[in-house]
């Protein structure tokens, strides 16, 4: 998640401002960052239990695949 929002950040706010101070990033930065309380939507998880624990049993086999090797 940590990485979608730097992500969501540089093209939604960096990449498409032109800043002519340090101030005023950090005001566009500070503006972007609050903008998400001002209407807040839950995370809604879509994914199954299932479907993740299935990921994690072939990933650890993988692993122990390669670390056998």
């Amino acid at each position: 998640m940590i990485e979608r929002f730097f992500r969501d950040l540089r093209s939604q706010r960096i990449r498409r401002g032109s800043f002519a101070s340090v101030h005023e990033l950090i005001a566009a930065l500070e503006s972007y960052i609050a903008q998400p309380h001002q209407k807040p939507k839950p995370f809604i998880w879509t994914a199954k239990a299932s479907d993740i624990l299935e990921k994690v049993k072939r990933a650890r086999a993988a692993l122990n695949k390669l670390r056998s090797v």
